[in-house]
């Protein structure tokens, strides 16, 4: 079914919870109702809102906006070691990774708690304690706008990095996705390669699938303001990723710095909530929006906050860790 909204609020469509108007939002829960939704509204622009989970509004919205309803789950494929399944955008994410937990299925455990929709786990690559939504996607449909087709595209063509896919640039505003294939593991295999992690799994009794998920579970919890009291989008910067000569410079200075292995060869990864602590802003308080107080990579809508404060305010931790590091950080929400 396709539902149609006009002149719709969208400020409980937005985990910021920032109040502005769609001028059009259609929802639609199976993907052979594309078409018809595009012969309707084709020659408007568009734009796909999931769970508005990793983005920020700014102004009122005159363009469309499209969310997928679809919350299935089916096995696709299964064998003595793996199990394929195919998942309609629509699903929460952690309803996919307590139904993964449940059945005794390895591999997204670790991604726990992270708000969102299946179908936007493939465009931002969704990651966490060391492992990413890309280590378990096989492949991801989608209504192919301008053919007027639909197109299966395998991961290794999905152009995953961190943070980053091709849904993000040369497929961004051409295709609506409509599904993902994962594949998960009967076999044992945690990833507890963080050392909060292994003594919250320790602590529980060791490494089950209920274990850690519970254990990221509570670690999350503990760290992160919860959207229904302090309107939010998780992280809002990447942690970025410099020269090894930059990261041995600043480590000369704060030998204390948390730093990682980036995938591209001669970069190294530092914790952008580190920097925005060691700058002075974690718990720092402008007018409607702050850096909460026990993450500094999360801005907070204390209430009544509009876009365009958010990104004043953002712009300003940015140059705060500028000033302090020499670093450049970047968000990593979608503004609108």
């Amino acid at each position: 079914m396709i539902r149609y909204y006009e002149n719709i609020e969208i400020s409980d469509r937005n985990s910021f919870h920032v109040r502005q108007v769609a001028k059009r939002l259609v929802e639609f829960d199976h993907a052979e109702e594309l078409p018809e939704l595009f012969a309707k509204y084709g020659s408007e622009e568009w734009y796909v809102l999931s769970g508005g989970n990793n983005i920020l509004f700014t102004k009122d919205i005159e363009a469309l906006l499209i969310t997928p309803c679809d919350k299935s789950i089916v096995v696709t494929a299964e064998n003595d070691k793996v199990v394929r399944a195919k998942v309609g955008a629509g699903v929460e994410w952690d309803d996919l990774v307590a139904w993964s937990v449940e059945r005794g299925l390895w591999g997204i455990e670790n991604l726990s708690l992270i708000p969102g929709k299946a179908g936007a786990a493939p465009v931002q690559n969704i990651g966490a304690y060391g492992v990413e939504a890309k280590d378990a996607i096989r492949s991801v449909e989608m209504y192919f706008v301008e053919g007027n087709n639909f197109v299966t595209l395998a991961a290794e063509h999905c152009g995953f990095g961190y943070r980053e896919s091709v849904f993000k640039h040369t497929l961004k505003g051409r295709v609506v996705i409509t599904a993902i294939e994962i594949e998960l593991s009967k076999e044992p295999n945690p990833r507890l390669g963080y050392g909060d992690v292994v003594r919250e799994v320790e602590a529980r009794g060791g490494a089950t699938l209920a274990n850690i998920r519970d254990a990221i579970c509570s670690i999350r919890r503990s760290k992160l303001p919860d959207t229904a009291v302090l309107g939010n989008a998780g992280s809002f910067f990447k942690n970025p990723i410099v020269e090894r000569e930059v990261a041995e410079r600043l480590l000369a200075e704060f030998p204390e710095m948390p730093h990682y292995p980036a995938a591209e060869e001669g970069k190294v990864k530092l914790a952008a909530g580190w920097l925005i602590d060691k700058a002075g802003m974690k718990g720092y308080k402008e007018g409607n929006v702050g850096v909460h107080e026990r993450q500094a990579l999360v801005l907070v809508n204390l209430g009544g906050a509009t876009g365009g404060e958010v990104i004043a305010f953002a712009e300003k931790v940015v140059e705060k860790v500028h000033e302090r590091f020499g670093i450049e950080i970047s968000p990593e929400v979608n503004v609108m």
